[in-house]
């Protein structure tokens, strides 16, 4: 699978695996678990997990998944707001890095803005990384006003927001401010909420034209911007191997005429959208 470069060289594959609604039902956790391990074994090396995903449910399934497997991952994991103090941080970093059975983190992000000033939450993860507990850090579900508030920005590897065809507002301002800046994004929930958009006339015509999936024209639609990661999650291994497949559909002019059809890109600046 491609790869795109860190902030500091490393490799990172452009779809890696999500793990929300992982490790809130004991009797999915093998299940859970071995799709992990076949993602890991097809090149989505890439784990994202949060402290918030089944209150550390998930990051125990990860931590599973990834034994004797860690040098091949490149772990991320997200902190709750209300964590997200000079004080809090570094405790709910140990309880994390606990639960996964790993000494670092790759990539430690704040889950989205609370109460806690950015400063406040940039200073306690950049102590972090001097004491080695995480490598890089970064945000998810922040708006561009945030991001010009963001000290260090230079240092954030990346911001994690909704991003998908029906759901494209980043595209007006947020991406390419991000893209600008070589900062890069990481789409979640690219296969969109429930279904619906897996069903869309506009992905299931495109899917035809390539003989693909309309799952792996969403995550080719993705990855067609520059520096754009996506974590699908899936528990079944068709659909992991599909996933993983996707980065082999490149899609032509035509086919993002239909797809700009049916969801247009945005034409003002919208409010982020989060799930």
């Amino acid at each position: 699978m491609r790869a795109f470069s860190m902030i500091d060289g490393g490799r990172v594959p452009p779809i890696g695996q999500g793990t929300w609604h992982m490790g809130e039902d004991p009797a999915a956790r093998p299940r859970e678990v071995a799709a992990l391990r076949l993602g890991i074994e097809l090149g989505m090396t890439l784990i994202d997990t949060a402290e918030m995903y089944g209150e550390g449910g998930a990051e125990a399934v990860v931590g599973e998944a990834i034994r004797s497997r860690r040098e091949r991952v490149f772990l991320v994991s997200k902190v709750y707001p209300h964590n997200a103090s000079r004080k809090g941080i570094p405790a709910a970093c140990e309880r994390s890095l606990q639960r996964l059975g790993t000494d670092f983190i790759d990539l430690y992000l704040l889950h989205w803005r609370g109460q806690y000033p950015l400063a406040e939450t940039v200073e306690a993860f950049e102590r972090l990384q001097a004491a080695g507990k995480i490598r890089h850090w970064g945000v998810s579900n922040l708006d561009l006003d945030d991001m010009r508030e963001l000290p260090q920005v230079q240092d954030c590897a990346t911001n994690q927001v909704l991003y998908n065809p029906a759901e494209r507002g980043i595209e007006f301002d947020l991406l390419p401010r991000c893209q600008a800046q070589g900062m890069p994004v990481m789409a979640y929930c690219p296969l969109g909420q429930g279904g619906g958009l897996l069903h869309s006339p506009a992905l299931l015509e495109v899917a035809r034209r390539h003989g693909a999936q309309p799952a792996q024209v969403a995550l080719a639609w993705a990855l067609r911007q520059p520096g754009v990661w996506a974590i699908p999650k899936a528990s079944d291994p068709a659909h992991l191997r599909a996933n993983a497949a996707s980065v082999d559909v490149q899609l032509g002019a035509e086919d993002l005429a239909i797809i700009d059809q049916a969801f247009p890109p945005p034409s003002r600046r919208q409010p982020l959208q989060m799930v």
